[in-house]
């Protein structure tokens, strides 16, 4: 997964998996895995990683929350792959239903998938007239139920905690006036809405990046998942298995990095988050905002949750 976009494309719930995974050699270091071992790739997505693990003999077990993903990953009948429908963050439940209470490592790759945004009709895109949608489970509620019914105060505090924007009031306001002569349902409305409220904009990255990124990960309460995520993960691994996390802003970052150093349970395996070389950015753009926090799990952390 990853949060920057480039060209569109159009893929189908029945198109072939075809996903270049970012840090993939890192991953692999930092997850071991290995004939006989049973791994999470709790952010399913293209499968990109989780062929990576496949490949080495390992059992995946792959979770997703978009149901094209889910058909994407079903029709290609990967073997040693078990595709399993749900939020990663709800992990331990969605293992225990198959019988699997320990795992040896776990994977997530938090963000939008490249098959979300290249999608443009799944709305996560400024660059592409669709529907306001943003929803990765394509249920609840949309950016477009949002934009056009929370209050200014509410629509700034969203682009201002979860888009680090200057101007969220300036932009929250100019979304409750544009909604008062008509509803605002496509991204190429809401962009213009933002681009407003930047004066001096001409060129360089479109200022709609940040409430963009601000609506879907409140749509999709990305963080709350982040958050309860790690947590199922600490608790799922067994003694010595491994915890491998990509981010892709400092707000995912934050909150690994903060979670991984107040751990008792799981040792973080460096001090600094690994990040793509200048041959992979260069050869994969989507790479260049990328960082992957790791840890293992402490021997004595079981002794101390069977205490």
């Amino acid at each position: 997964m990853n949060t920057n976009p480039s060209g569109p494309s159009e893929p189908t719930p029945n198109s072939p998996l075809s996903h270049t995974p970012v840090l993939a050699a890192e991953v692999l270091a930092a997850l071991a895995p290995a004939p006989g071992r049973v791994m999470v790739d709790g952010t399913l997505g293209g499968a990109g990683h989780t062929r990576l693990l496949l490949a080495t003999g390992a059992t995946v077990y792959g979770i997703d929350q978009d149901p094209y993903a889910l058909d994407r990953a079903r029709a290609a009948a990967l073997p040693g792959l078990h595709v399993l429908e749900g939020n990663y963050r709800d992990m331990a439940a969605l293992l225990a239903a198959q019988g699997v209470t320990q795992v040896d490592g776990v994977l997530l790759d938090i963000g939008v998938s490249s098959f979300q945004l290249d999608d443009g009709e799944r709305g996560f895109s400024y660059h592409t007239e669709a529907p306001l949608d943003m929803r990765m489970s394509q249920s609840g509620e949309s950016a477009a139920d949002v934009v056009n019914t929370y209050e200014e105060a509410e629509l700034a505090s969203i682009i201002y905690e979860y888009g680090e924007d200057r101007l969220s009031r300036r932009i929250a306001r100019g979304i409750v006036y544009a909604r008062e002569k008509a509803p605002i349902e496509t991204t190429v409305a809401l962009a213009d809405i933002v681009k407003r409220a930047y004066p001096g904009f001409s060129k360089g990255i479109h200022p709609a990046r940040r409430t963009f990124q601000a609506l879907r990960i409140h749509v999709n309460d990305e963080l709350g998942a982040l958050r309860d995520g790690l947590q199922a993960a600490e608790a799922l691994l067994r003694p010595g298995g491994r915890l491998a996390v990509i981010s892709f802003h400092s707000l995912e970052d934050r909150i690994v990095k903060r979670f991984l150093l107040g751990s008792a349970a799981l040792r973080p395996l460096s001090k600094r988050p690994e990040v793509a070389s200048e041959d992979e950015q260069a050869t994969n753009p989507r790479a260049r905002s990328a960082k992957l926090r790791s840890a293992e799990k402490l021997a004595d952390a079981a002794q101390g949750e069977e205490a």
